[in-house]
């Protein structure tokens, strides 16, 4: 019996090469062992090309030819998963994604990528906090609220469930002591309180109100907060845990998932599947997905960056960064890869929101910061629209941006505007 792999907080630097010239390039250039932010975690996913129909054929494979104990997702039926409770077993199937993760057995490995056509067998990688930028400024901005008329809007998500998967969130903090706040933590060994401050100041931005000076910082103050760790208290985390997130705030009945974190996409490099899977399964529970575009550009330097992963799947709302005068901020990321669009834009430079306590506010810019924007502003819609599917949801969304003077490949439809008042 093979030691178990799940449920390590250290990430391994086994990476064999999974098929495919990108892949092995990526492995082969990017991948080194001083490398202090490393893009795979030496796990893998595999994907099965059939879908859910075929978990229970490809169990019985890795049981018996591989004599592995296989968990599965779907004996969790009545308590919300996490690895630590699998701590013994040697690979875990998502019985809804149709996707098995395994540990870094390369002769296993590299078996199943070489000899069966079912599956595709693609690394586990490293989720990463975007590298936001702290504003050092003193001044104490509301106007993300009021370009996104998020301020005279008649609408405050009321009852509406919003899930941000993140660093966790300060429990301790005041503006959120009185909110309706369900959270569960992703990460072995750490619980939900926020010892980074990242997930803090996103769930501020999107389910806050106002601080003691009467100064608007978030947008649907009345919504429900579904706070998620699964990013550890040093930014990173593995992409499963994020996996573990969106599917247990999909079950959650959540109508909004942010997701302000990522890894580092390529020119070229297509989108993941596994990512792909999981947000298909979140908008068949009707759950809509946004996630930060990226902050890998430095567009002053003439340097643009496609927009990075998860937010280049097909099912999920990419969010580009805006400053004050409604230009695109220098670090956002633009859509270069076929399919990996930017789907709208959204205010993310000088944000002022919530930080864990002491401080208790900070403001911070990135695309992290734009992202609980659209997020707030999505529970607006759902208020508004309470049995609408996620698609006329999404449609609404779209339909009243309010269209900029720029590139779609940089703002999508162009900045997120929170409904009004009914003409």
């Amino acid at each position: 019996m093979k030691p178990p792999i799940l449920g390590k907080q250290t990430f391994l630097r086994e990476h064999p090469a999974t098929g495919g010239t990108l892949d092995k390039f990526i492995r082969e250039v990017y991948e080194r062992e001083d490398d202090p932010n490393p893009l795979f975690t030496g796990r893998h996913f595999l994907i099965l090309r059939e879908g859910t129909g075929s978990v229970l054929k490809a169990t019985r494979m890795l049981e018996s030819k591989w004599g592995l104990t296989v968990a599965n997702t779907a004996d969790f039926i009545s308590e919300t998963f996490s690895e630590s409770k699998i701590s013994s077993a040697d690979a875990l199937f998502y019985n809804d994604l149709g996707i098995a993760l395994l540990g870094s057995d390369k002769g296993l490995i590299d078996h199943l990528s070489d000899k069966y056509a079912d599956f595709l067998v693609k690394p586990e990688k490293v989720i990463y906090i975007p590298d936001d930028v702290p504003e050092e400024q003193e001044k104490r901005s509301s106007w993300g609220i009021q370009i996104t008329e998020a301020l005279h809007s008649p609408y405050k998500g009321t009852g509406v469930k919003v899930a941000i998967m993140d660093t966790g969130l300060d429990i301790t903090h005041p503006d959120f002591s009185a909110r309706e706040v369900t959270s569960y933590s992703f990460v072995s060994g750490e619980t939900i309180q926020d010892m980074h401050g990242h997930g803090t100041h996103c769930t501020g931005i999107a389910c806050g109100l106002e601080d003691p000076d009467g100064i608007r910082y978030g947008v649907a103050s009345g919504a429900h907060i579904f706070a998620g760790k699964v990013l550890n208290n040093q930014g990173s985390g593995a992409q499963s845990w994020v996996l573990d997130g969106i599917t247990w705030a999909a079950d959650k009945g959540c109508k909004v998932l942010s997701l302000s974190l990522g890894s580092r996409v390529f020119a070229g490099q297509q989108y993941d599947m596994a990512y792909e899977r999981a947000a298909q399964y979140a908008l068949s529970r009707g759950t809509v997905i946004v996630a930060a575009a990226g902050n890998d550009s430095r567009r002053s330097r003439d340097r643009y960056s496609p927009v990075g992963s998860p937010a280049d799947c097909p099912s999920i709302l990419a969010v580009g960064a805006l400053d004050e005068r409604l230009q695109v901020a220098d670090f956002s990321n633009r859509a270069i890869n076929p399919g990996g669009e930017v789907n709208i834009a959204a205010p993310g430079v000088a944000i002022y929101s919530s930080w864990p306590m002491p401080s208790r506010y900070r403001i911070l810019s990135g695309t992290s910061m734009a992202t609980p924007f659209v997020a707030g502003i999505l529970a607006l819609l759902w208020e508004k629209y309470p049995g609408a599917t996620p698609a006329t949801i999404i449609k609404e969304l779209i339909a009243q941006t309010k269209e900029l003077p720029l590139p779609r490949e940089d703002v999508g439809a162009g900045l997120s505007l929170a409904p009004g008042k009914e003409q």
